[in-house]
Parts: structure tokens; C-alpha cells; sequence
């Protein structure tokens, strides 16, 4: 696993196609052979010498790719992970669990991207969300973490068909949900559930990189109006008395236990990625603390967008990168005028490994020409592998707000001027001891999961209040925070959902880009029985039940959405066709067997007619699993590196 060093000549690039950028590589020298060292880096301050080939070079430093880094080095090979967005220091926006909506219109970290729900124009004018010109924002981060950095720290398990399921279509038994447990088992790290002596039926983790911890129910005790929407809920399941034993903490409502994994219905209180000072804590901490252990093994490349996989013949020898600030058009301080930044390219003696989630990976392959044959002509590409399923299968959940106004602002929150000077609610979390305040929680109070309908294999809504108004993501959606504290939303949440007929196109053959993204609402998509749409509008209606019962409804003041005007089935199903949003895009390079035509990559990761290259995020998913992202691809991460170690070691992971 020993590396050269040396450095190589660096030739600007600027406002050039596919072709252009290699045709001036080659004039550069910059061959399949090239180097890349000697820049500092961009993350510590300090000069980091990079090698002209590691053993594993990684495309991204989220969710899948910054856990799968972390193990690599610690195993002892040479890796190098590509980070197209800049390392910022941590800051209260980012640490403080209550501040991640601000942390997702952070500019620093942000690549905006704008998406289609429908193709059809006047269908997507009619979402108040839509941005003229552009379409829907769809909030993703580029920094050292990715996602995880701006996240709303939501931590739950899916469930064990999601796996089962892949195991059974792939032939693979390495992924049947017992065997997959362990995974969440060694990344978590739980600090809400007591460590057992003897056995342990639960199956958390506790020496994990994650941390799992959970609100302070207390605060209910603040807030006579969220206390009794809190205890209307637990009535619907018959625990009108529990509340008295959640705040004591004898009633723990774990949605991570591994009994609910099997398909529980009930209320529940959602875990978040946050350490025992209620800061958000996970891949980010996790790589740079793995990187100080090894910093010979683990090099994080910031400022470094990935252009192309390079290829000999079929097999994966490197990435070709443009070294810079601020050059994906998706970056808030993308300067069309500016510097196009300089190419380089380094080497992958082992593999190279895609980690750019649902939007970024199946472009960088169809860049890199793995893709649908005709696509990549028409973008002058050329093919390498003619593999049509990739960005073919995009899929996100559907989310909408029942959002009301309450007859005075809330308790908890009416002291909170969200880091203003002063701020009494911000010196709470900063000094308190026992009981930080509201902004050491992450905004959901209570969560309800249940089957739209009876007859479904495991609960598809997710339905989880929250003190604000949130109606999904727009231009300075965070604001309202600031602006309304007499806002109490319930969000609607479908999960499993069916409609798979999302796509990821390329939009041109300049990596600076940003695809075409549409995922086809409804019924522009493939849900031929409308099943996605009734299920929104069933938990719509659950929602409105709660907030118009008589001890609740004496604390609002008006619905604001849907809005006393929306009563009907069909008036409610308008309502969601228009107001649906989704922020877990998923599935747009699925796994399967090689028999069959749509897939891109097998059991292990590996894409299809290639060599050593594989792709680890939230692409590689068949169906999109669970109700949140996040811990399937902590998951896969994790399974990822037993594959990929027992590959270079010989070995059956």
C-alpha cells in the first residue's frame, strides 16, 4: 500500500465541453498515468503533501462516503476522498440541533439545487414553492459530511423488509435484515436507552461513531398548548395517562427498538444524531477525528469536483477532478465569469468509489461514460458501458405540512430570538445543566407511524409535529422560524412509496452542470393505483382529527394549510398533488442482478461491466427504504467496507 509521491503540471480549464477537457489533458500530459499532489489543504490550514495514487480514491464525503473513508484508512489502506464543497469551521448554525433549518440555507455550505416535480409546466406553477425560471429548491450540502450537516438530525431505523427485500432480488443473504442490524449496532453510539448487562433485545449499539440521544421531554411541561396536542395524540392510542411517564422517562417509546423494525404502529420519539451536549455530532466529526488518528492514510481533498472516472479499457484507474472553490453551479457563489479552477487527476491502485448521492453519482458516471448509450451521444460522450438504468428509478418520499395558527405564540419558544443578541433561549443551551431548552431538540415533539391502510406489510406515514410552520423547502423557507412563533405544523410523511419513475438526465457535458432532476408527482409517475396520493391524504386527515378535537382546538386560531376552504377528498388530494415535497432522493442507480437490464450495480456495489469501481449512497437502493435516508446509508457504508476490505484481503465479508 506504498505510494509515490511527485507533483504534476497544473493547466487551468475554462468553458469547456467533455471533449475540450480532454483533449486539453492529454495536451497537459495528463494521461490515464498523471499525478496529482503538493496543493495545502484546504481542511486544517496545514500543507498536506497528496500522493500521486492511494489505494482507494472516494467521490464524496457524506453519508456513504464518509464512513466507508474512515474504515478503509483504519484498516490500514491509503485512501483519499474528493469533497467538492470547502471545509467550513463549525459554528452554532451548524452545531446547535433547533438551528438546522438555517444550517440548510447556510450559503457556506449549500449547493441549491432546483428540481421538476412534474414535466408539465402549469401543473408546478400551481406549487406556492415554485421559483419562476428554476423550479423547486432542493437543499443538499457540499462539505467535509455532506447532508449530515445541515440535516434535521432525524435518526430512525428502517425496516427489516427494506433489506430482506434485497436479499431476496439479489440472492445475496449477507443482506437479510438480522444480518444488517449489526451494522446500525456499530455505528450507534445510544445515549437515551441504558446499556444492558447481560442481553441485549433492543440490539442498539453503544460504542459507535454515532450518537443517538433524544429532546428533553420536560420541556412539554413548558407549553400547556403542545402538552395537550402531545397528550390528544397519545390518546388515539389509547395512552391518554402515558404523558406523566414520558417526561419521568418510563415510558420510552423507542421507534429503534428492534422489535418495531418488524412493523409497529404507535407513538413514538425520534432519536437525533446529537452528543451528550445536544450538538449535532456524526460523519463530519467522525472522518476528521479518523483523519488526526491516520493522517498519513485518510488525505480529505476540499475544493475538488469530480469530472470523470478514468478508465482503462473497463476498469476504474482514477478520477479526473477540477481543483477550486465554489465550481458546481449548484454553489451559491458559483461565478459564471470566474475561475473555471485546474484539472487534475489522480490514481486508484484498488478502486474508485462513487459517493455522490441520488443526484451527483449518476451524473459523474454518465460523465464518465457509464450510462445509456444514446444519452451520452447526444451529450458527445463516449460510451465506455451502456448501462440504461443509470438515473433511471429516482424516488423521494412525499411530505406535506398541516400547518395552524394557534391563538398566542407558544410558550416555549416565545423568548427565543434565534441568536440575536442576548437571546435568553440560546444562553439556556449554552450554560443550562439539567434542561437546555428548546434548542437543544431538533423540533419534533411526538411522531405517529401507522398503515394508510390496513391490509399494507409495514406503516407507510410518518406524521410527526413539530412547533413552526413548515410547509416545505423555498427560498428563505428558514425565516419563518424567526418570524412565527404561534405556528404549530404537522408533517406528513409516506414512506414505501410506489411511484418510481423519477429520472436524472445529464444537461450538458460540462461537469459544472447540474442534471435535470424530475421525479414525476403522482400521476405523471408509475403509481397506476393511486395508492401514494390516498395515503397522504389519509394522514392529512389524522392530522386535522388531533388539532380539531375540543382540547386542542380551543388553542387554534385557524388552519393556514391545507386551509378551512379544503375539506373533500379530492379538494384534499389537489391540495397534496400541489404542495408535496420530498428531500430524500434515493434509487437512481438501484441494485440488482446482472439478468436484469435496469440495474447498475450488484450485491457488493459494483457497477455493472466495470472493474473496480463501485457506487455507496442512496442511489444504489431498489426501493427507497424506511421513512429516513440517513441510517440505510450509515448502514450500507458500513456493509460497504466488509466488501470492499474482503475483496483486497482475499476474504468472504
Amino acid at each position: 500500500m506504498d505510494s509515490k509521491k511527485s507533483p504534476n503540471k497544473d493547466k487551468p480549464v475554462k468553458g469547456v465541453s467533455r471533449r475540450t477537457f480532454a483533449k486539453r489533458a492529454l495536451q497537459a500530459g495528463l494521461g490515464a498515468g498523471a499525478v496529482a499532489t503538493g496543493l495545502s489543504s484546504a481542511f486544517t490550514g496545514n500543507s498536506t503533501q497528496f500522493y500521486d495514487e492511494y489505494d482507494y480514491v472516494i467521490v464524496g464525503s457524506g453519508a456513504g462516503g464518509g464512513p466507508l473513508a474512515a474504515n478503509l484508512a483504519r484498516a490500514g489502506f491509503r485512501v483519499l476522498v474528493l469533497e467538492a464543497g470547502a471545509n467550513d469551521p463549525s459554528d452554532d448554525t451548524h452545531n446547535i440541533p433547533a438551528w438546522h433549518p438555517f444550517a440548510s440555507e447556510d450559503r457556506k455550505l449549500s449547493w441549491d439545487f432546483f428540481v421538476k416535480h412534474y414535466a408539465d409546466l402549469n401543473q408546478q406553477k400551481l406549487d406556492g414553492k415554485f421559483v419562476p425560471g428554476k423550479g423547486i429548491l432542493y437543499p443538499r450540502a457540499a462539505t467535509i459530511g455532506g447532508c449530515t450537516t445541515h440535516h434535521a438530525l432525524i435518526t430512525v431505523y428502517p425496516h427489516n423488509n427494506d433489506f430482506d427485500r434485497i436479499a431476496e432480488s439479489t440472492g445475496d443473504n449477507s443482506w437479510e435484515s438480522w444480518n444488517m442490524r449489526r451494522y446500525f449496532q456499530r455505528i450507534e453510539r445510544c445515549q437515551y436507552v441504558s446499556r444492558p448487562v447481560f442481553s441485549n433485545p433492543s440490539r442498539h449499539g453503544f460504542d459507535g461513531w454515532l450518537p443517538t440521544n433524544r429532546g428533553n421531554p420536560a420541556l412539554l411541561l413548558e407549553d400547556p398548548a403542545i402538552l395537550k396536542i402531545v397528550k390528544a395524540s397519545l390518546a388515539k392510542y389509547g395512552l391518554e395517562g402515558a404523558i406523566e411517564q414520558i417526561i419521568k422517562g418510563n415510558l420510552n417509546l423507542d421507534i429503534n427498538h428492534w422489535d418495531v423494525a418488524n412493523g409497529q404502529e404507535g407513538p413514538f420519539i425520534a432519536p437525533m444524531a446529537a452528543d451528550s451536549r445536544s450538538r449535532r455530532s456524526g460523519v463530519r466529526e467522525h472522518l476528521l477525528d479518523t483523519q488526526a488518528v491516520y493522517p498519513n492514510l485518510l488525505h480529505i481533498r476540499t475544493n475538488a469536483l469530480a469530472t470523470r472516472v478514468l478508465f482503462e479499457g473497463n476498469t476504474a484507474v482514477g478520477v479526473e477532478f477540477l481543483d477550486g472553490a465554489s465550481l458546481y453551479k449548484a454553489d451559491p457563489y458559483y461565478d459564471e465569469s470566474g475561475s473555471a479552477g485546474t484539472l487534475r487527476q489522480v490514481r486508484a491502485s484498488r478502486e474508485v468509489i462513487l459517493s455522490g448521492g441520488a443526484f451527483n453519482s449518476p451524473q459523474l458516471l454518465k460523465l464518465s461514460g457509464v450510462g445509456p448509450a444514446h444519452e451520452l451521444r447526444d451529450h458527445g460522450i463516449d460510451p465506455v458501458v451502456d448501462l440504461p438504468g443509470v438515473g433511471e428509478n429516482l424516488q423521494d418520499r412525499y411530505e406535506v405540512g398541516v400547518v395552524s395558527e394557534m391563538t398566542e405564540d407558544l410558550s416555549l419558544l416565545k423568548d427565543c430570538t434565534w441568536g440575536a443578541e442576548g437571546d435568553p433561549c440560546l444562553n439556556r443551551y449554552r450554560y443550562g445543566w439539567l434542561n437546555k431548552g428548546p434548542y437543544s431538540g431538533n423540533g419534533p415533539v411526538l411522531s405517529l407511524v401507522k398503515r394508510s391502510k390496513p391490509d399494507l406489510e409495514d406503516p407507510d406515514l410518518f406524521i410527526f409535529g413539530v412547533p413552526s410552520d413548515f410547509h416545505g423547502y423555498f427560498p428563505g423557507y428558514s425565516e419563518a422560524l424567526r418570524n412565527y412563533k404561534d405556528r404549530f405544523s404537522w408533517i406528513v410523511l409516506k414512506g414505501h412509496t410506489n411511484n418510481t419513475a423519477g429520472r436524472v438526465t445529464l444537461r450538458s457535458s460540462d461537469p459544472r452542470d447540474t442534471p435535470d432532476i424530475n421525479f414525476h408527482y403522482f400521476g405523471e409517475g408509475n403509481d397506476a393505483s393511486g395508492d401514494d396520493l390516498q395515503a397522504v391524504v389519509e394522514g392529512v386527515k389524522i392530522s386535522r382529527d388531533i388539532m380539531s378535537g375540543p382540547v386542542v382546538s380551543k388553542h387554534v386560531s385557524r388552519e393556514l394549510l391545507p386551509g378551512a376552504d379544503v375539506q373533500s377528498d379530492q379538494q384534499i388530494g389537489d391540495f397534496v398533488k400541489n404542495q408535496s415535497w420530498g428531500h430524500h432522493a434515493s434509487c437512481s442507480n438501484k441494485m440488482g442482478p446482472a439478468s436484469d437490464p435496469m440495474a447498475v450495480v450488484d450485491s457488493k456495489f459494483r457497477v455493472h461491466g466495470t472493474n473496480n469501481l463501485r457506487v455507496v449512497d442512496a442511489s444504489v437502493f431498489p426501493r427507497i427504504p424506511g421513512f429516513f435516508i440517513v441510517v440505510p446509508v450509515y448502514m450500507i457504508s458500513e456493509k460497504a467496507s466488509d466488501d470492499i476490505i474482503a475483496t483486497a484481503t482475499g476474504q468472504s465479508a
